[in-house]
């Protein structure tokens, strides 16, 4: 039933805003590569006006919608809900341990399950500013190119297409100079004397190209540009529907200062956890013992140990935003990661 008899009984249902969501249901999963590789769910919305339209949630978005919500509604003595109480649908518990895809998609029809039971709890319910929010689709969502949402579609046979051979020789492209070993699923590895084909500039100091049928991002300063790109392809931020942001490190050694740009297919206003930022930093600079930090407005080093620091970070960085010019995927705070016992980065004067 794509709308709860509960709801189209009650006459309080008639006046409920046109932009309502009423059903939800999930149209696929697709995976991201940021600070973590993750998955987001393709969700397809249907409001009480008949609208329809496509969000993308990640699993904590849906953990962090539901902690809302039993904040605000979960009585204390679920057998007796109170006026302003209701008994909310249990949401599917976190999986720490399997491989990523599988538990994306073993929790499909659970979450859909889930969704169908929160958007059937009273009206005032789904009136709670954060369950709108969660439904509502946002700048980033109205922009996603949507891929095969295979639960929306039927099976369809597949035609085959004959492309059109590339003209090598026209093609923007460069050959690689130097081996390198990418530090994520974005990264390509280029070994020297590859032709690599370029697709567009990502910032100042990569590149996205393609080699050996593989597609992903490479720093420019590994390979020698024989035909460049267009111009008009210089400040190009979008290809086949992703989107790459970069983050400015730095890894602070006694030999001197190591700088590195990571790139993400994660928003520029995200606040990623300390885990996440510790463990890709791990993984950047292939050292383990190592300390994350940041500079305040002070332009001290500030040392950081949760996720609570992580947020100061980021909202002292957005008000400085104006202080520093930095390209528009850039994000707008940077990390210095430093050794765990190296105390001398900081400063300890009185």
């Amino acid at each position: 039933m794509s709308l709860p008899r509960q709801l189209r009984d009650e006459s309080d249902f008639d006046q409920l805003p046109h932009n309502i969501p009423i059903s939800a249901t999930i149209a696929d999963i697709e995976e991201k590569k940021g600070f973590i590789d993750y998955f987001t769910f393709a969700i397809e919305v249907k409001t009480k006006g008949g609208s329809k339209y496509l969000i993308y949630r990640r699993y904590r978005e849906f953990f962090n919608l539901h902690q809302n919500l039993e904040s605000k509604y979960s009585p204390e003595d679920p057998d007796k809900p109170g006026p302003n109480t209701c008994v909310l649908p249990p949401l599917p518990g976190k999986i720490f341990i399997g491989n990523k895809r599988e538990i994306a998609e073993s929790r499909i029809p659970e979450l859909n399950t889930y969704i169908k039971r929160l958007l059937g709890l009273p009206i005032w319910v789904l009136l709670d500013e954060a369950l709108r929010m969660f439904f509502y689709q946002t700048d980033q969502d109205s922009q996603h190119q949507p891929r095969a949402l295979r639960r929306l579609r039927p099976p369809t046979r597949r035609v085959k297409t004959v492309k059109p051979k590339m003209d090598l020789f026209s093609s923007p492209r460069a050959e690689v100079m130097f081996d390198f070993r990418g530090s994520s699923k974005l990264e390509l590895n280029l070994k020297r004397g590859e032709v690599i084909f370029l697709l567009r500039r990502v910032n100042a100091d990569w590149l996205e190209g393609t080699v050996n049928n593989q597609t992903g991002i490479f720093p420019e300063s590994f390979v020698k540009i024989i035909k460049p790109l267009p111009e008009s392809d210089l400040d190009e931020e979008e290809s086949e529907g992703h989107t790459y942001s970069c983050l400015r490190c730095y890894l602070l050694t006694p030999a001197g200062v190591e700088s590195r740009d990571v790139c993400v297919q994660e928003d520029i206003n995200i606040q990623p956890t300390y885990n996440e930022l510790l463990s890709r930093m791990r993984s950047v600079f292939k050292v383990d013992d190592i300390a994350l930090n940041y500079h305040d407005p002070e332009d001290d080093l500030i040392r950081i140990l949760d996720d609570e620091d992580v947020q100061l970070m980021i909202w002292e960085s957005r008000r400085q935003q104006g202080k520093a010019k930095r390209p528009v995927n850039q994000f707008p705070w940077e990390l210095y990661v430093s050794m765990t016992s190296d105390l001398s980065v900081y400063n300890t004067e009185a």
